[in-house]
C-alpha cells in the first residue's frame, strides 16, 4: 500500500550529529515538526531553530515553501532566520577585522533567501549597510594600503549583500542618501578597484537608475560616459557587461523632452548633459572602443553581454523615432530646399533665379524633375514626407544618400528616367517605403526585448550605421526591380522580396556593412525564387500527417542512438584539467565509464595524455548506482569556493559536478562545451534523465531530418495521401477462398 501523500520522507542533518532519517506530516505545522526534531536531538528552544534545504540554495524552509519538499529530500537543522539575522546584525558591526570580514561572507550568502532577507531588513539592516559604506569604509582608508586584498573582501562581500537584499523588492530604492551615490559613484570612477567592488557598483548603479527616476537624475550628475569607458578597455567581460549595461540604464531613463521649458539652471545642465550623452552613441570613440574590446575581443561573447548591446542597438536606433514621427511642413523652406538639393545633385542644375523664365515653365520643369526622382506627388514633393512613419527620416536618408555614394545615387535616378514611364522604378517612393520597411525590420522606437540577444555586430561598424544600411538596400532594391522585370503594378511583390533578402541576410549576422553588401549581392531575385521553392517542398512534404507520424515514431530510436554515442564517448574517457583556488591549471586527471556503464573510474595524471588512459591505472572508483544527482554551473560545489562575484563566467559554464553518496562531489570543469554537453547528458542517460543539451537537440534535428530523407527515398515525385485509403465492404460470399485441404 503506497504511503499517504502528506507523508513525506527526508533525511535531517545536525552537525556534529549522525544524519535522521524522518517522515514528515505536511498536514502539521511546521513549528510542531521542528519541536520534534529538536526533542529528538535533546536541543531546547526549538522556536530558535529552523529547517532549510541541505542543497546548493540553502534556502529556510517555510509554511509557503514546504510542499516544495519531495521524498528523499535532504533537510538540515539550523538557527532560525530571525536568530541569524541577529547574530549577522552584530557581527557586522565587530571591532575585528577578521570577524568582520567572515560575518559580511556568511551575510552576502544568506542574503539571498527571501525569508532571511525579510528579517535582516527588519532590523534595519539596510541601513547599517549604507553607513557602513557611507563612513565605514574611510575608517579603513589607512589600513587599504597594508591590507589591500582584505579591504577589498571586506567591500565587496557588503556590496554583495546590499544587492542580494534589494533584489528582493523589500525595500523601496529612493530611500538612499546622496552620500551613499556619491560613494558608490567613486568606486566606479576610481581607476584601480577591485574587479569585485567595482563589478557590484556598476550593479548598484544599474538598479538605482532603472528603479527610481530621483536617483537616475543624482546618478546622472555623478558618472558621465567618459568616466564609464575605460572599464570598457580592460579585458573582464563581465565589468564590460555591466559598463554596458549602466549606459544603457541612463540611455532608457533620459528624459524624452530635453528643451521643455520652466526647468530651473541646474536641470537644464542636466537635460543638456543627458542630450549629448544620448548622442555621444553614435560617436566614434564609444563605438569603436565597443567594437575592438567586446565585438572583436578573442572571448566569446556571452548571453549577458549579446542581451546589453542588442539593448545599446535598440536605443541608439530609437534615436530616430522623433524624425520617423516628424511630418515634413510644406510650409518650412529648409525642408523645402532638401528637396531642391536632391534635384540639383542629380541633374546638376543650379537654382534659376526668379526672373529666369515665366513661372509655368518652372512649374513644368520642377514637376518633369520630380517625377524622374520618383516622387508620387510631381508638384509639390513635400506632401510624400507628410506619412508617419517614415515622416522626416526618409528624406534624410534620401539626402545622406544622394551626398555620401553621389555616383550610385546619380545612377539610379538617371538609369530609372530613362526607361519607359511603367518599367522606372521610383527612387523617391521606394525610398520612403524602404526607410518604412528598415524602421519595422530594426523595430525602431520600440523598447527592448528583457530575454532578446539579437545584436548586429555590422552596426557597431559606423558612425552612420542606419543611413548605410538604407544605402546598401535602395541600391539592392533597384537591382532586384531590375531583376524581375518590375512595373509599377509590381511595386509591392518588389517590396516583398527586398524585405525578404534583407531578412535572410541578417539572419547570417555578417560582421561588418561590407558583408551584408556581398550577402546580399547573391540573394538575387532567381536566388530567393529556388530558396522558395524548396521551402515550398520541404514544407509540404513534412507538414503531412503521414510524415508527422513517422517522425514521431522515429525520434525513440534517433534519441536511443544519440544516447548510445554519449555512452561511448564516456567510456572512451576524457583528461580534465584541476583548477585550484588559484586557477593555476597545471594538473590533470582523466575520467572514463566502464564498458558495463556501472562505474566511473578516474584519477591523476601527471601530465595530459597522448591516448586514451586504461582502467587499470585510474586508482579512484565511483559506482553508478550510487550517483545522486548532476549539478551544473554556479551550482556546483567548486564553483563557490571564492564566491560566485571571483568566478570566471566561462568556467562556470563549463563546470558540472557529480553528487554521491555520504553527499560528496566528484567536480568536473570541461575543456570545452561540445566535452561539457557529451558528458552532462551521458550522465543524464546513466540516470534515466532527459538529455537537454544543445548539441542532443542539434543532432537530434540532423539525424532526424536524414533518416526521414533516406526512408522517403522510394516516395519521391509519389503523392503521399493525407488519410489511408479506405477499406472496401466485405464480399457478399467467400466461395473463392482456397481450401488447401
Amino acid at each position: 500500500m503506497p504511503p499517504p501523500s502528506d507523508i513525506v520522507k527526508v533525511a535531517i542533518e545536525w552537525p556534529g550529529a549522525f544524519p535522521k532519517l524522518m517522515e514528515i506530516d505536511q498536514k502539521k505545522p511546521l513549528s510542531a515538526i521542528i519541536k520534534e526534531v529538536c526533542e529528538g536531538w535533546s536541543l531546547g528552544n526549538h522556536e530558535n531553530f529552523a529547517l532549510q534545504n541541505a542543497d546548493s540554495t540553502n534556502f529556510y524552509i517555510t509554511e509557503k515553501n514546504r510542499n516544495d519538499i519531495k521524498n528523499g529530500s535532504i533537510l538540515r537543522l539550523t538557527t532560525s532566520p530571525s536568530q541569524m539575522a541577529g547574530q549577522l546584525h552584530e557581527r557586522i558591526q565587530s571591532s575585528s577585522m577578521d570577524a568582520k570580514l567572515e560575518a559580511l561572507k556568511d551575510l552576502a550568502n544568506s542574503s539571498r533567501d527571501v525569508t532571511f532577507a525579510q528579517e535582516f531588513i527588519n532590523l534595519d539592516g539596510i541601513s547599517l549597510l549604507t553607513q557602513m559604506v557611507e563612513s565605514g569604509t574611510e575608517r579603513y582608508q589607512k589600513l587599504q594600503k597594508i591590507m589591500k586584498p582584505c579591504f577589498g573582501d571586506l567591500l565587496s562581500f557588503t556590496l554583495t549583500a546590499f544587492v542580494e537584499l534589494m533584489d528582493h523588492g523589500i525595500v523601496s530604492w529612493d530611500t538612499f542618501s546622496v552620500a551613499f551615490i556619491k560613494k558608490i559613484a567613486g568606486y566606479v570612477n576610481k581607476s584601480a578597484m577591485d574587479m569585485a567592488v567595482l563589478q557590484r557598483s556598476l550593479a548598484i548603479l544599474e538598479s538605482m537608475v532603472l528603479n527610481s527616476q530621483d536617483l537616475y537624475q543624482k546618478v546622472a550628475q555623478e558618472i558621465t560616459i567618459g568616466q564609464l569607458i575605460p572599464h570598457l578597455q580592460g579585458t573582464d567581460q563581465d565589468i564590460q557587461t555591466y559598463t554596458i549595461a549602466v549606459i544603457n540604464a541612463l540611455f532608457l531613463k533620459a528624459p524624452e523632452d530635453k528643451r521643455q521649458v520652466g526647468y530651473t539652471q541646474s536641470d537644464v545642465c542636466m537635460y543638456v548633459c543627458m542630450y549629448e550623452m544620448a548622442h555621444i552613441l553614435a560617436q566614434k570613440q564609444l563605438r569603436s572602443i565597443i567594437l575592438s574590446n567586446v565585438i572583436r575581443s578573442p572571448k566569446p561573447i556571452n548571453d549577458e553581454m549579446a542581451h546589453q548591446l542588442y539593448v545599446l542597438q535598440v536605443l541608439t536606433f530609437n534615436l530616430l523615432e522623433d524624425r520617423m514621427m516628424t511630418k515634413m511642413d510644406p510650409q518650412d523652406q529648409a525642408q523645402r530646399d532638401i528637396i531642391f538639393e536632391l534635384r540639383r545633385i542629380a541633374f546638376d542644375v543650379e537654382c534659376e533665379p526668379n526672373n529666369s523664365g515665366s513661372i509655368e515653365k518652372r512649374k513644368s520643369m520642377y514637376t518633369r524633375d520630380y517625377k524622374k526622382l520618383g516622387f508620387i506627388n510631381h508638384v509639390n514633393p513635400a506632401m510624400d514626407f507628410t506619412q508617419i512613419p517614415p515622416g522626416m527620416l526618409a528624406l534624410d536618408n534620401m539626402l545622406y544618400f544622394a551626398r555620401h555614394h553621389q555616383d550610385a545615387y546619380i545612377r539610379i535616378v538617371l538609369e530609372n528616367s530613362s526607361r519607359e514611364d511603367k518599367h522606372e522604378c521610383p527612387f523617391g517612393r521606394s525610398s520612403i517605403e524602404l526607410t518604412k520597411m528598415l524602421c519595422e525590420i530594426l523595430k525602431v522606437g520600440e523598447l527592448p526585448s528583457e530575454n532578446c540577444h539579437d545584436f548586429h555586430p555590422m552596426f557597431f561598424t559606423h558612425d552612420r550605421s542606419f543611413e548605410e544600411f538604407f544605402c546598401i538596400c535602395i541600391q539592392l532594391l533597384n537591382k532586384t526591380w531590375k531583376e524581375m522585370r518590375a512595373t509599377s503594378e509590381d511595386f509591392n511583390k518588389v517590396m516583398q522580396v527586398v524585405r525578404e533578402q534583407i531578412m535572410r541576410a541578417l539572419t547570417q549576422k555578417p560582421n561588418s556593412l561590407d558583408q551584408l553588401k556581398s550577402r546580399l549581392q547573391n540573394l538575387s531575385y532567381t536566388e530567393i525564387l529556388k530558396i522558395r521553392q524548396s521551402e515550398r517542398m520541404n514544407q509540404e512534404d513534412f507538414q503531412s500527417r503521414p510524415i508527422l507520424e513517422l517522425r514521431e515514431k522515429i525520434q525513440p530510436e534517433i534519441m536511443e542512438l544519440i544516447k548510445q554515442q554519449r555512452l561511448n564517448r564516456l567510456c572512451d574517457g576524457t583528461c580534465f584539467r584541476k583548477i585550484s583556488s588559484r586557477r593555476r591549471q597545471d594538473k590533470f586527471w582523466y575520467c572514463r565509464l566502464s564498458p558495463n556503464h556501472k562505474v566511473l573510474h578516474y584519477g591523476d595524471l601527471e601530465e595530459s595524455p597522448q591516448g586514451e588512459v586504461p582502467h587499470d591505472s585510474l586508482q579512484e572508483k565511483l559506482p553508478v548506482a550510487d550517483i545522486k544527482a548532476v549539478v551544473t554551473g554556479k551550482d556546483c560545489p567548486h564553483m563557490k569556493e571564492k564566491g560566485s562575484l571571483k568566478q570566471n563566467k566561462e568556467v562556470q559554464e563549463l563546470a558540472f559536478s557529480v553528487l554521491y553518496e555520504s553527499d560528496e562531489y566528484l567536480n568536473f570543469i570541461a575543456p570545452d562545451k561540445h566535452e561539457y554537453c557529451v558528458w552532462t547528458d551521458g550522465l543524464n542517460a546513466l540516470l534515466g534523465k532527459e538529455m537537454t543539451s544543445d548539441f542532443t537537440k542539434s543532432d537530434m534535428d540532423t539525424l532526424l531530418s536524414m533518416e526521414m530523407k533516406l526512408r522517403l527515398l522510394d516516395l519521391e515525385n509519389i503523392q503521399i495521401p493525407e488519410a489511408p485509403p479506405p477499406i472496401p465492404k466485405e464480399p457478399s460470399n467467400y466461395d473463392f477462398v482456397y481450401d488447401c485441404n
